[in-house]
């Protein structure tokens, strides 16, 4: 696997010392102390965290025939109720604060196997573990199950990981506000929406669930062309997420998420987002790649500097537009910049614009994009 790759060096630009600025010094204040603290009682908690049943929360691993990599992390048990479209707000609320007031438990080891192929790795001062695989037998390009365990019976878990072997091309895309609706812009309106929603009640943009599956399927529409999916969301929300995404048939893929702090309300989240695409293209060195976000955050910044150091491997942007005429004219400027690299930036209020796009490149049929109309329309 390739080295972090070099636009990571390079820093989203910065304004002059505004409410935002202030705000994120003083996170930044706040996030230190939490960590102090956390160092000087995590040593008793952690231990006292050790003497009970323990639980492996896994998400989605991803690889290629040669290796894979797998994330996951350990917790003291929850009680989550399974989601429904009748739920009341209070039981989301209830089952969302259970799943961020998370009990982890660090330096216990985890251990895994996929396709005959052990691993093991020791939980972080988060609960948090990464396992990697090196296969001398190289995997066939597709879904894989994992088992993990901490050595006994009841701790057993699996996870699926996606093996790419042969794709057209991969697709990066943003959750919130690109796929869900999440109000990211209006922060009092995305925290009632996280926290009084589940899996079966937040709604997807109308056409999303169509276009991923024809981007998937490629121009053949038999292909399976791999998704990624890159969030500022806490990893404590991954199970809401993945359930989300089955329930409304979008394509399944690698989640990248932030850890809960205080430093997850840091009004920007550039570094991690870039940090994710690095290790996605550096895993994948020769596809080429769809980028999808929205214009309510750092998402066209964030694609021109994966297009800056990789003008090659970038096939399009599409940009869901989310936000007001200042926003808009800031990103129309952005799209003569890519332009100059040979990479369109489409920026659209619905999925319709980024089919027809597609279709025109040659990344998806004509019936696709009739399919994308249709559901948009629905």
């Amino acid at each position: 696997m390739r080295s972090p790759e070099p636009f990571l060096k390079r820093r989203l630009p910065s304004g002059p010392l505004s409410y935002t600025d202030r705000v994120s010094r003083l996170l930044d204040f706040l996030n230190i102390a939490n960590t102090t603290l956390d160092k000087r009682f995590g040593r008793f908690v952690q231990q006292r965290r050790k003497t009970g049943r323990l639980v492996i929360v896994a998400f989605c691993g991803y690889g290629t025939p040669t290796h894979a990599t797998l994330r996951g992390r350990v917790l003291r048990p929850r009680t989550l109720t399974e989601a429904t479209e009748r739920d009341p707000r209070w039981r989301n609320a209830l089952n969302v604060a259970r799943r961020f007031l998370s009990r982890e438990v660090h330096g216990v080891a985890v251990h895994g196997t996929l396709a005959g192929v052990r691993a093991t790795a020791t939980t972080d001062q988060e609960g948090y573990f990464d396992l990697t695989f090196a296969f001398d037998a190289p995997l066939s390009g597709e879904w894989h199950e994992a088992a993990l365990t901490l050595g006994s019976p009841d701790s057993a878990v699996t996870a699926p990981v996606h093996v790419v072997q042969s794709a057209a091309f991969g697709v990066i895309s943003d959750l919130d506000d690109t796929v869900v609706e999440s109000k990211v812009t209006r922060r009092w309106r995305m925290l009632t929406t996280v926290m009084l929603g589940n899996a079966r009640t937040r709604l997807p943009f109308p056409g999303v669930s169509a276009l991923y599956r024809a981007l998937v399927g490629g121009p053949s529409g038999s292909a399976s062309n791999p998704v990624f999916y890159v969030s500022s969301s806490p990893w404590n929300l991954f199970d809401m997420l993945w359930a989300f995404l089955e329930y409304r048939h979008i394509p399944l893929g690698p989640i990248f998420l932030r850890d809960w702090s205080l430093s997850t309300l840091h009004p920007v989240h550039g570094d991690h987002k870039l940090e994710a695409i690095a290790r996605i293209v550096g895993m994948y060195p020769t596809l080429k790649f769809v980028l999808v976000g929205d214009s309510g955050e750092q998402d066209p910044e964030i694609y021109r500097e994966v297009v800056r150091a990789h003008p090659d491997r970038v096939l399009a942007v599409y940009i869901r537009e989310v936000t007001g005429a200042r926003r808009r004219s800031e990103v129309m400027a952005l799209r003569h910049e890519l332009r100059a690299a040979n990479v369109d930036l489409v920026l659209a209020t619905d999925s319709l614009a980024a089919a027809h796009h597609a279709y025109a490149l040659g990344l998806i049929p004509a019936s696709s994009v009739r399919e994308v109309g249709e559901s948009a329309s629905r």
